[in-house]
């Protein structure tokens, strides 16, 4: 072998070791995410966020759900659920106030909103160089997949997110396989708050609680409440005359006992049967994935007989 030859090699070898240390920068990288939240802003991650506050109780559930549980570094006041949230940095959120600072200072990549914030306080956050995305509430259950496929996204867990819609629907989709086959529908009185017996607080068309309960196989007997959330008087639910009455304020510590004793309510199909039952008003109040476990819970509930 020649000089030349051998400096070829020499040249050859150069190059790979040059190519083989060439800095990471120089290999392509990831587009930013872009999305459109609910107040019409375009907001812009360089990359999926790693440290997340969420400032709403859904927000947190859902953040849980897709994966990203471990990326959470703050949580509201009323989160709940799961019980790991629970242990999380609290930013407050009482009577709608938050603790900016202590949201500064837990640095997040991301604050994730919803429609209990103001869009003065997503700018407030804005304003302190906080990046947020206001996550709207939807008004269906496929709107509720599609808030958790963003924030798959927005949490680089899209995969795991899509993984979840799939077996939400494939849930919902045998039940309303079951209730096919339904050929009565019992009527329902679901309960926000009877701190006032004569006049207790429920929710009309338009809601969550109404929609599951249709979904469900009931009735909902507030159906025609005017509004989405109102008070129904006594003598409309006795001329109603539910046949379950569900306690979403059992939470607060109303009990079926209490029910029966008010007066006059001692004469309602559900009072008489003893179908005055509890119910864990967070499934039904928070538009996450346990929208779905509300709805196999009412299903049990008002039609036992399904198997």
């Amino acid at each position: 072998m020649n000089r030349f030859s051998k400096l070829l090699i020499v040249i050859a070898l150069l190059v790979s070791l040059l190519a083989a240390c060439a800095p990471a920068a120089l290999s392509p990288t990831a587009a930013p995410i872009v999305l459109t939240d609910g107040l019409g802003r375009e907001v812009t991650l360089a990359a999926p966020a790693r440290q997340v506050v969420s400032l709403a109780p859904s927000n947190t559930e859902i953040l849980f759900a897709v994966g990203a549980g471990s990326q959470v570094v703050g949580r509201d006041e009323f989160t709940n659920y799961p019980e790991a949230a629970v242990a999380l940095p609290s930013v407050g959120g009482s009577m709608g106030d938050y603790n900016f600072e202590q949201i500064v200072n837990l640095k997040p990549d991301l604050v994730l909103a919803a429609e209990i914030n103001t869009p003065e306080q997503v700018k407030a956050l804005e304003d302190l160089g906080v990046t947020v995305y206001y996550l709207s509430n939807p008004t269906n259950i496929e709107g509720m997949y599609a808030n958790l496929i963003t924030v798959g996204k927005l949490t680089g867990k899209e995969p795991e997110a899509t993984a979840l819609v799939d077996s939400l629907k494939q849930r919902v989709a045998a039940v309303e396989d079951k209730i096919s086959r339904v050929t009565t529908r019992p009527k329902v009185f679901y309960e926000l708050d009877g701190s006032e017996a004569a006049k207790p607080w429920t929710a009309g068309a338009g809601t969550f609680i109404d929609m599951l309960i249709t979904m469900a196989g009931g009735e909902n007997v507030a159906a025609s409440l005017a509004g989405s959330w109102g008070q129904f008087s006594q003598e409309a639910l006795l001329v109603a005359n539910p046949d379950f009455i569900l306690l979403g304020d059992s939470a607060y510590g109303t009990t079926a006992e209490q029910v029966a004793a008010r007066t006059g309510w001692e004469t309602i199909q559900a009072v008489k049967a003893g179908q005055v039952l509890p119910f864990n008003d967070d499934t039904v109040s928070r538009p996450g994935p346990r929208l779905v476990d509300a709805l196999e819970e009412l299903v049990r509930i008002l039609h036992p007989e399904l198997k």
